[in-house]
């Protein structure tokens, strides 16, 4: 499916500004629910939930670029906090709208009960790929969540994934959904991409959104998946992956463009390393 296709499918929603987008649902705090979708499946999936959703709107476009740089210790503390379900786990990275230039540096935390926490800071575009001017702030969001910073570390760039994004209101649950298509993912030298492939995101306070129950009506449950660990986990298989063997196995056997494409076979180390 193209995306002219995905835009014409969105393009029977009300929409919605991204101002007021912002101010109905910016859930910083908030439960995910993450969805693999083949991307042949999402008109009738929009049908469904035009009556329910607006679609954010600007300068008259309804899907745009993204870019999102992730960024670990020379260790992998981050990945290897998500390998291992630590009950307080961390991401950092740049998130460049490529569309409008703009430019945040986050940190993500994920809590009890699957719950995240989004801190942003407005971010050069320039600086996308080092958090060099925003590591005190890495640094403050961390120690804000009770979550030690590694002591002495170096935060370098790891992955990069590219997508083009959709993001819904659904305005009874001022809840959120977003569809990502496009999927790719480069960490040095190897790259993946996975043309017929939705992530499609539902982000709520507590409760099961409408899109949530469209979903299950429709046989789709949600997935563990996570664009920095799992496509880390796809491109390099001598990490742990126990958390995303299953979607691994069903959604990435694509071949990396360079390097050993992961298997079912692919021997993977048990070892455990430190988060802290």
């Amino acid at each position: 499916m193209s995306n002219q296709q995905i835009t014409t499918a969105l393009a029977g929603m009300d929409t919605i500004g991204l101002a007021e987008l912002i101010d109905r649902a910016a859930l910083q705090t908030r439960v995910d629910r993450k969805y693999l979708v083949p991307v042949d499946r999402l008109p009738h999936l929009l049908d469904q939930l035009t009556p329910h959703a607006r679609v954010l709107e600007i300068d008259g476009a309804r899907s745009f670029r993204y870019e999102s740089v992730y960024f670990d210790t020379a260790r992998l503390v981050s990945y290897h906090c998500a390998a291992y379900r630590r009950r307080r786990r961390f991401k950092v990275r740049t998130r460049t709208y490529l569309d409008s230039a703009q430019c945040w540096l986050e940190v993500k935390i994920s809590g009890a009960r699957d719950s995240i926490t989004k801190h942003r800071l407005p971010y050069d575009p320039r600086d996308r790929t080092t958090v060099g001017p925003g590591r005190d702030f890495v640094d403050e969001a961390l120690m804000r969540e009770a979550i030690c910073p590694p002591a002495g570390s170096v935060l370098d760039p790891v992955l990069v994934t590219t997508y083009r994004r959709a993001t819904l209101l659904l305005p009874a649950t001022a809840s959120r959904v977003t569809i990502d298509t496009g999927l790719a993912w480069q960490a040095g030298d190897t790259s993946l991409h996975l043309p017929d492939l939705a992530v499609v995101e539902t982000k709520t306070s507590a409760a099961a959104s409408p899109a949530d129950r469209v979903l299950w009506q429709r046989g789709l449950r949600p997935a563990r998946i996570s664009k920095y660990a799992t496509g880390l986990a796809a491109l390099r298989p001598d990490l742990p992956d126990a958390p995303w063997r299953r979607t691994l196995r069903r959604h990435f056997r694509t071949t990396p463009s360079v390097g050993t494409a992961p298997t079912a076979t692919t021997h993977r180390p048990v070892q455990e390393a430190s988060c802290v």
